[in-house]
């Protein structure tokens, strides 16, 4: 390890519900680093399994801080970021395995990018690593959030370091203070696109998402099954809340067409009932969001415009992720 390496504190923090399961694969991916962790911190979402216990007597150098419920993602993340004076902060799914170099490459990069707040990875599948399941995210004017290669062979596309709009928080590394300075994670959303949200603020504050393609193995779902809610009830409730927030009313049009697009899609696919749900929480929600925007924009130092670019939301090029394998 270089001097440069060894002089910055990396923790990482691992918010975790009912996990137990995936708890081995992780620990051991950690153990493995070649840059290891100067701390582990797992955030505990009371779980009702065994992971508490399992941690106790198997993971005695992780630091479990029980939050004694099912606070959310979010919410976990901010108290694992607080727990820790660490410069960075990596978060991890508990149903994520990292390749053995994961810590020491993405230290290397926001090391040598001081404007980048985070460094977004090729998270792969767990149980099929030649298929992407997320290389960064891309925040469209419509409101979609673009995984990159989501569902698509690894055939060498996103193998290139580079920029990225935000980081999936599922195996990121975050400089903290920028974080800390942004207000860490919304924990308004509960789970799903606060890592985006985070990540659009950072953009607007100057601060830039750096890709490195360093694989983290992901099972994907993890413990999101048995989210009260369900997920598709929180995407389309965090959807809104975001763009009630920070899109500029010129971007209406093309909301109200992706908004229309998947109501379509929740009925063929037989969650209309769980998408209505999320859409009349997000309206429920948005004129708390809509008074935030003036305070959004007076913090802001780059151009929403100049953040989000003009990128296809309708058509063959609006992207999206393949019905099925390629």
């Amino acid at each position: 390890m270089s001097a440069d390496l060894a002089g910055m504190g990396v923790a990482v923090v691992v918010p975790n519900w009912n996990g137990r399961r995936w708890l081995p694969g992780l620990i051991a991916s950690l153990r493995a680093q070649t840059r290891a962790a100067e701390e582990i911190v797992v955030v505990d979402n009371g779980s009702t399994d065994d992971s508490l216990p399992w941690l106790a007597s198997e993971a005695p150098e992780v630091r479990v801080l029980a939050l004694g419920q099912n606070t959310g993602f979010a919410v976990a993340a901010n108290r694992g970021i607080a727990a820790t004076d660490a410069p960075f902060v990596a978060l991890i799914n508990t149903d994520v395995e990292l390749a053995p170099d994961w810590l020491a490459r993405t230290t290397a990069r926001l090391i040598a990018e001081p404007r980048a707040a985070s460094v977004a990875t090729k998270m792969v599948s767990l149980v099929d690593p030649g298929r992407i399941d997320d290389a960064g995210d891309i925040l469209r004017r419509d409101g979609v959030c673009e995984q990159r290669g989501r569902g698509r062979v690894d055939d060498g596309r996103w193998d290139e370091p580079g920029e990225v709009f935000s980081a999936c928080a599922g195996a990121a590394l975050y400089r903290r203070a920028p974080v800390v300075a942004a207000g860490g994670f919304d924990e308004r959303y509960f789970a799903y696109l606060e890592d985006v949200d985070l990540g659009l603020r950072l953009q607007l504050g100057g601060w830039s998402c750096a890709y490195e393609p360093v694989v983290a193995r992901h099972a994907g779902g993890g413990s999101s099954e048995a989210l009260q809610r369900g997920v598709p009830a929180l995407t389309a409730r965090n959807t809104i809340l975001l763009a009630a927030r920070a899109f500029p009313p010129r971007w209406l049009g093309p909301v109200l067409y992706r908004q229309a697009s998947w109501l379509v899609d929740a009925a063929r696919h037989g969650t209309l009932g769980a998408h209505l749900a999320g859409v009349a929480a997000g309206l429920t929600g948005a004129p708390a969001m809509l008074a935030e925007r003036a305070a959004l924009r007076r913090a802001s130092v780059v151009s929403i415009d100049v953040v989000m670019p003009v990128r296809p939301w309708w058509g063959p090029q609006a992207g999206g992720h393949p019905e099925s394998p390629e």
